[in-house]
């Protein structure tokens, strides 16, 4: 029973690892608790209208708890969708899994990432988190923007460091030998 519930509400970003080729994880990044902030206000809101239905006319009563599971299952569907968002950094590329029933996967080798930026929205830099936005070589990409990360700029390091230690970009000190 456990077990296909455990396959329903984790994506399990483990099986798409390359193994054969050495393929580690080097971060795996779940959405900040901000983004499911605003789908646990509206369980509470239903959890209240719910109890205020009970004190209400049969009528009335019905349509606020018809109300409040609406209200729940559509907010409980949102916190289950970003629990299931995954941001992966591995030894060899980047890739974001997401969805419910269908899984989505989008996958960026490092040697094709140019240029990330990390966007901090105000309410962002207070709560610890921001929004990564990748920048490759490629014109239509499926992995671009990947929003609330928590402690962004640690996670565009640990990019950084990933692409820096697979040689993929010279180094100061090379460039430096280079011009003496």
């Amino acid at each position: 029973m456990f077990g296909s519930l455990s396959r329903l509400i984790d994506p399990h970003v483990e099986r798409y690892l390359l193994v054969g080729e050495g393929e580690q994880i080097v971060d795996e990044v779940r959405r900040h608790w901000m983004a499911v902030a605003f789908p646990a206000v509206r369980v509470i809101a239903a959890v209240i209208l719910a109890c205020v239905s009970i004190f209400a006319g049969p009528m009335v009563g019905s349509l606020l708890m018809l109300a409040a599971v609406v209200i729940a299952v559509q907010a409980g569907w949102r916190i289950l969708c970003a629990h299931m968002d995954r941001f992966v950094i591995t030894t060899m590329r980047v890739f974001r899994v997401h969805g419910v029933f269908t899984q989505n996967r989008a996958t960026m080798p490092m040697a094709r990432i140019l240029d990330i930026t990390v966007e901090k929205p105000v309410v962002g830099r207070i709560f610890g988190y921001g929004h990564l936005v990748f920048e490759s070589a490629a014109q239509d990409q499926g992995l671009r923007d990947i929003r609330y990360v928590g402690r962004p700029d640690e996670r565009d390091a640990t990019i950084q460091t990933v692409i820096q230690r697979s040689g993929l970009r010279a180094s100061m000190q090379t460039k430096e030998e280079d011009e003496t």
